[in-house]
């Protein structure tokens, strides 16, 4: 492959003498979308002549990124510039010549005209019908003989019927083409309803060959106008066993082309991302005003990092890639359900270094219209141990977390999940698979089956004055009952303050059993619940202080 870059003045530029514009339609075979772009591929053919001509490759996306464009072209064919456009483009779009828009508006001309004489003719039969209907009456018929009497009641029999006949028959061609021609000026206004959404995206292409004939055409190129996101759906059956996760996308798109049965991947990194490793600059301090001003130069010209994100893709041009004879489309793909428990035979995973790529064995369509849209990628169980955790200080009700060891091993990127837990939906969490855990920690919602409640024992607690100090002693009791059917484990949270004041002296009176995180002051217990058991905790800490001062508890 070979990389060209060429000015905008010579892309924009057409020289008088060139030939018309060969008009070909893109259609797009493959998408491979990142966090914040997607790379589209497409292939078409097109008829050109020997010598230098001027290609329109229609059907591209509305806007994209035209340093990442790619042609790929045979050996005798030579790409000389390519220009990207949106615009509506007068000698384009409106060039009666074009093989896009000529043959509908020459089979438009052509079936109105042909309507055109049917309404004439079917003008002719009403008005001989009318003519007979008028001259029907037998006010004369006294002076024809009865043969001559029978023979004109069956000329009117006759050619009424005839002519009724023919009416029907005049009309019934007259609504199939107005049927078709409506079909037609349908199809030449691109009719959203009845043909493919295409986009307002153009590449003009100038070429030289050296042989006339059909030549294929492989387009690329980056677009930032499609993103995916990772969702779950976790579906747990009942504690202890497996997670069953239903690895998914969301997928969005507003690139102006449907894209529709073609080969997806997805790719968890960024698109287009610097690929320089950063260095380390000179940190210059200095004075500025009232504060510090901390400056980074650049040492022999080179740019920072930042200075190479903001240049990186913006400078104009084209990669053209070669290739010796026409590469061979993907073949067929067979159309399958989307069962779950068959989606791993269907999606490849490939990990490198820097990122995940999901491909997708199947086809997917999925509409230029800016909505999510779901793809399953891959159905697996997650070994995971339970337990309840509940904090009654700020929260009466037991949270449900799952602990899953070693879920590198599983792909997971952080994202979105919808819980379903014993058959009920649940709510949503949010995967963290990026927190530097040895496990990671899913919340999968709060059980109405575990009561909990957090007391201040009046009768233990209170206030004393001793000299100059105020005492004051707080006990709470933690109540937990589980009403559920099987045995659980629950972890209790709760604190005691920390002295920030040397004056304020903070003591645990009563630990309860409870494990102490001294620097946090943070209470914990881990108490296992058989089935409708009912238990208690104590705990309480006592608190001195300035007996004049009021303490913010």
């Amino acid at each position: 492959m070979k990389n060209l870059l060429f000015p905008a003045v010579i892309a924009f530029s057409i020289t008088a003498n060139a030939q018309k514009p060969v008009f070909t339609q893109a259609k797009i075979e493959s998408a491979r979308v990142y966090n914040n772009a997607a790379e589209l591929k497409h292939k078409t053919t097109v008829q050109i002549p020997s010598g230098t001509s001027e290609i329109v490759i229609t059907n591209v996306a509305n806007y994209l990124n035209e340093s990442t464009v790619q042609i790929g072209v045979p050996k005798n064919v030579t790409v000389m510039s390519v220009q990207f456009t949106n615009a509506y483009v007068e000698e384009y779009d409106n060039n009666q010549d074009s093989p896009l828009v000529k043959p509908v508006k020459d089979e438009i001309e052509n079936k109105e005209a042909e309507l055109k004489i049917l309404q004439n003719k079917l003008y002719a039969e009403r008005g001989s019908l009318e003519i007979l209907e008028e001259n029907q009456s037998m006010k004369e018929s006294q002076n024809f003989s009865v043969a001559e009497l029978s023979k004109l009641v069956d000329f009117y029999k006759n050619k009424k019927i005839e002519l009724g006949n023919s009416i029907d028959a005049l009309e019934k061609q007259n609504r199939k083409l107005q049927e078709e021609l409506t079909a037609l000026k349908g199809k030449l206004t691109f009719n959203q309803t009845s043909a493919e959404k295409t986009s307002q995206g153009k590449l003009i292409v100038n070429v030289m060959s050296s042989q006339s004939g059909s030549i294929p055409l492989e387009v690329s190129y980056l677009t930032n106008q499609a993103t995916w996101q990772p969702s779950y759906e976790m579906r747990i059956d009942k504690i202890n066993d497996p997670i069953q996760m239903l690895y998914k996308a969301q997928v969005r798109q507003n690139t102006g082309i449907d894209w529709k049965n073609i080969k997806l991947s997805l790719t968890s990194g960024q698109a287009n991302q610097n690929t320089i490793a950063p260095e380390l600059q000179p940190w210059f301090l200095d004075y500025r005003n009232s504060g510090l001003m901390v400056t980074s130069k650049s040492i022999e010209g080179r740019p920072n990092a930042s200075m190479i994100q903001t240049l990186q893709g913006q400078v104009p041009g084209v990669n053209i890639s070669r290739s010796n004879s026409r590469k061979p489309y993907d073949d067929e793909y067979q159309e399958v359900s989307e069962n779950p428990s068959t989606l791993e035979h269907y999606t490849q995973i490939n990990e490198s270094q820097l990122n995940i790529t999901f491909n997708i064995d199947i086809p997917y369509t999925i509409l230029s219209n800016n909505k999510g849209h779901s793809v399953a990628l891959k159905d697996t169980q997650l070994p995971a141990t339970y337990s309840y955790v509940t904090i009654p200080k700020l929260d009466t009700n037991a949270y449900l977390v799952a602990k899953i060891k070693n879920y590198g091993d599983y792909n997971i990127l952080p994202g979105e999940a919808n819980v379903i837990f014993e058959g009920m939906y649940v709510g949503k969490t949010f995967v963290n698979a990026n927190a530097n855990e040895d496990d990671l920690r899913l919340s999968l919602g709060k059980d109405p089956n575990i009561s909990v409640s957090r007391i201040l024992i009046s009768d233990k607690s209170g206030t004393k004055t001793l000299s100059s100090r105020k005492v004051q002693d707080f006990v709470y009791e933690i109540s937990v009952r589980n009403n559920k059917k099987e045995n659980i484990s629950i972890v209790l949270e709760d604190q005691m303050p920390i002295s920030s004041n040397s004056d304020i002296e903070v003591t645990l009176s009563d630990k309860g059993g409870a494990k102490l995180d001294e620097e946090k002051g943070k209470l914990s217990w881990e108490v296992n619940f058989k089935s409708n058991e009912t238990k208690k905790i104590r705990f309480g800490y006592q608190v001195k202080s300035a007996k004049d001062k009021n303490l913010g508890i």
